[in-house]
């Protein structure tokens, strides 16, 4: 048989289907053009609505403070010891501290904790601004509560317990909200400044708030490094009555005058960690919601599901009348 007799390709009604699949430009924007109507409703369906969401979103205002590290935490003198008698001083159990920068950095990690939020919390009694303030009142300068959740009169909790969390706030569902919308701390790398910030409706107790923590912060590490100390002497001096051997003696003398200076000067001093480089001040202007980013995207997205809605049915349209021709 002569393969000459057939043809080299297949008739146009038999070729693949991907030789069809070709999209033309002008047939694409025709589509567009008449599903314009689809995507302007859409698009202002959207931005409708993320104008009505913006506007109901309360305002927030932004406190912050900038510290320094304290010049000297009660460490400066111990770090120098602990690199002459350090041994010495981890043998007799003698704890001398680390340098100012590690103190710092533990001092912000404190400030993370949950016992430290928790702490904070309970001693300003700052639980219902935390879980049940949805807005700030700028006339009579009052928070307003959500009702809902929380009876100011009563003063009891309305919501519905829901597994191990009762009708009352946990003191962890108070720190993450406490965490991941109104407190911050971040460190500029270049200056070694700290900034620490407290996001809420009020910008008084914004102010306020930062104030509170950093006075508390001081408080705490001051607090432990006193506690550290006395404990470090007292168990100095039981080792001073138990050794005879001169060059020992002398060692512990050096240590505990060391001790004894850290003590001092944490007796001493109010701003032990950080000091305030600028103090917080209330707020004048909000720092959120950005509405009118809100408004934007939100428009862009409505524009955006309208086109992919008009190409989707012309997509289909197209895929039809390719079946049934």
């Amino acid at each position: 048989m002569n393969q000459n007799n057939y043809p080299n390709q297949l008739p146009p009604q038999f070729s693949p289907r991907g030789h069809n699949d070709e999209i033309d430009l002008k047939e694409l924007f025709l589509a567009v053009w008449k599903g314009k109507w689809i995507i302007i409703a859409t698009t202002f369906v959207f931005a409708v609505g993320a104008v009505l969401f913006a506007l109901s979103l309360p305002n927030t205002y932004k406190a912050d403070t900038l510290l320094a590290p304290a010049e000297s935490s009660g460490q400066g003198g111990l770090s120098k010891m602990a690199g002459q008698i350090g041994g010495l001083a981890a043998l007799a159990g003698v704890n001398l501290g680390g340098s100012e920068s590690s103190q710092t950095e533990l001092a912000v990690q404190v400030m993370k904790s949950r016992q430290f939020v928790d702490h904070f919390i309970q001693k300003h009694d700052l639980l219902v601004p935390i879980m049940a303030a949805k807005e700030w009142d700028a006339n009579s300068n009052t928070l307003i509560l959500d009702e809902e959740l929380y009876d100011p009169f009563s003063g009891e909790w309305l919501r519905e317990p829901k597994g191990l969390r009762g009708a009352e706030p946990t003191a962890q569902e108070a720190y993450e909200v406490f965490m991941k919308n109104i407190f911050g701390v971040n460190q500029d790398k270049e200056s070694g400044l700290y900034v620490v910030s407290v996001d809420y409706f009020s910008p008084f107790m914004a102010q306020q708030w930062v104030t509170w923590l950093v006075e508390d912060i001081n408080k705490v590490m001051r607090e432990r490094v006193i506690s550290e100390s006395s404990q470090n002497l007292d168990y100095l001096a039981e080792q001073l009555r138990k050794t005879s051997v001169a060059e020992m003696q002398n060692a512990f003398y050096q240590i505990v005058e060391e001790q004894t200076k850290s003590l001092m000067l944490a007796e001493a001093q109010e701003e032990f960690i950080f000091k305030v480089v600028d103090p917080a001040v209330v707020p004048e202007l909000k720092s959120g919601p950005k509405r009118a980013l809100i408004c934007i995207l939100g428009t862009l997205l409505g524009g955006s599901l309208g086109m992919a809605l008009v190409l989707m049915i012309f997509a289909l349209r197209r895929d039809k009348s390719e079946s049934t021709a």
